[in-house]
């Protein structure tokens, strides 16, 4: 069975599992346990001097050994057990995405805003960083939408990227590297020195493909005409690559995203990204939905493509 083979169905095999049934509580999840280890090493070493120089270590040291043992162990793999090896890509694949996950969560926030306003913040602030307790119904369905653009870049495209440039451990690599930031990647008082290092890097991993999920976004929409928008209204965020998702959905729906929000007891104003302070319904939640959809089927493809051509040559 050729190498390229077994990488490809993997691929496919993941992106159907988790097309169909997410992340299920009832098995365990590999960026659980890198959270887990993240938060020791943050308790034991975020603490003196040296903070950015230790966050630093720790990133380089976590990131490092993780693609290099998963590098070893599937070429190991591939030698002899080409069955393992498949099985063991196809799970990668599998818990490194949460395309499903996702877009169940941001529905269930518009599902359950219709109960009551309690509901709603309560249940966005399962996906959301910001302080939700005094949010009204629109700045809930912002947030929302707000989350479902950026983690299409985060939790679909980018680590579909890495799979199609570096394969399964490119994709756990970045994985690690997005749960770093997650984590410790805040600009507060706690993590400003410890964490800067892991959010620059999440930066740079994240900077082609939070491009590349806008311009997927405005193609399976047919809104290419909404390009300029996208790039004048990209930057308009504090990091540097989740204002373009963001931007390409606020152009689609011809909304208003950004402003100031509340985050670990402190005010931050956010740029907003578009004119319009349109009100949000199920109408721009199904079309969301949609076209995140067709975003994630649209990657594969390319994916597919891309490790589909060397074996043509």
């Amino acid at each position: 069975m050729e190498t390229g083979f077994i990488t490809l169905t993997a691929l496919i095999t993941g992106f159907l599992l988790d097309a169909t049934l997410g992340d299920p509580a009832c098995l365990p999840h590999p960026v659980v346990g890198f959270g887990k280890l993240i938060g020791w090493f943050e308790k034991t070493l975020n603490r003196g001097s040296f903070r950015f120089v230790k966050g630093m270590f720790i990133t380089i040291l976590l990131v490092g050994v993780l693609f290099t043992l998963s590098y070893l162990s599937l070429a190991l793999l591939e030698q002899n057990h080409p069955v393992i090896l498949f099985i063991i890509n196809s799970f990668i694949v599998f818990f490194c995405l949460s395309a499903l996950t996702l877009r169940k969560e941001v529905k269930l926030v518009f599902e359950v805003l219709h109960q009551s306003l309690e509901k709603g913040r309560n249940q966005v602030a399962r996906i959301v960083g910001r302080d939700t307790r005094h949010l009204n119904s629109q700045q809930i369905r912002t947030a929302a939408l707000e989350t479902l653009a950026e983690n299409l870049s985060d939790g679909v495209i980018a680590p579909l990227f890495w799979f199609a440039l570096l394969g399964a451990p490119g994709m756990l690599s970045y994985k690690m590297i997005n749960t770093l930031d997650s984590m410790i990647g805040y600009k507060n008082e706690r993590y400003k020195y410890f964490g800067k290092f892991a959010a620059r890097l999440d930066d740079v991993t994240n900077y082609i493909p939070a491009r590349l999920t806008a311009l997927l976004m405005l193609l399976v929409s047919g809104n290419l005409s909404k390009t300029v928008f996208v790039a004048s209204n990209g930057n308009k965020h504090t990091s540097p690559n989740s204002g373009y998702p963001e931007a390409a959905l606020a152009g689609i729906l011809s909304c208003r995203f950004g402003g100031p929000n509340n985050y670990f007891g402190e005010i931050v104003s956010k740029p907003y990204i578009g004119t319009t302070d349109k009100t949000l319904d199920d109408r721009d939640l199904k079309l969301s939905l949609a076209i995140n959809r067709r975003c994630e089927i649209s990657m594969l493809l390319l994916v597919c493509l891309t490790l589909l051509i060397p074996t043509l040559f």
